[in-house]
């Protein structure tokens, strides 16, 4: 087992998330619950932090990244998003779980390739 210099940032979709994805088509599944969303929900790694208040803090500080991010995994077309992405918005959508101590039980070495974003002005 090794401590991975890092701690975990669980981004858990909210009802107002939930009722804003099933208004974008009749394609989403009508039986689409919190607890589906839930259950694989994104996880972000961020720095270690001693506080749970510097942990929160950091995420806040990147709200705007990772509710473009959160909305793009569902919706690529940025004309159906929220039309102010604000932090008020961000904490109503999705509940934030912080876990302070990450740990790696697996023998081969972490990778890491850089994360691309969608370019969402393609066309």
């Amino acid at each position: 087992m090794y401590e991975v210099n890092r701690s975990v940032a669980i981004i858990r979709p909210q009802a107002p998330f939930l009722e804003w994805l099933k208004g974008l088509s009749h394609d989403i599944d009508p039986s689409l619950s919190l607890a589906s969303l839930g259950w694989d929900c994104n996880a972000i790694l961020i720095p270690a932090a001693d506080d749970l208040a510097s942990m929160q803090h950091f995420v806040l500080e990147h709200y705007r990244v990772l509710f473009e991010a959160e909305l793009a995994d569902w919706c690529d077309d940025d004309r159906f998003w929220p039309e102010a992405l604000t932090p008020e918005l961000f904490a109503a959508w999705f509940d934030i779980q912080i876990h302070s101590v990450l740990t790696d039980l697996v023998e081969e070495p972490l990778q890491r390739a850089a994360f691309v974003p969608l370019d969402l002005d393609l066309e």
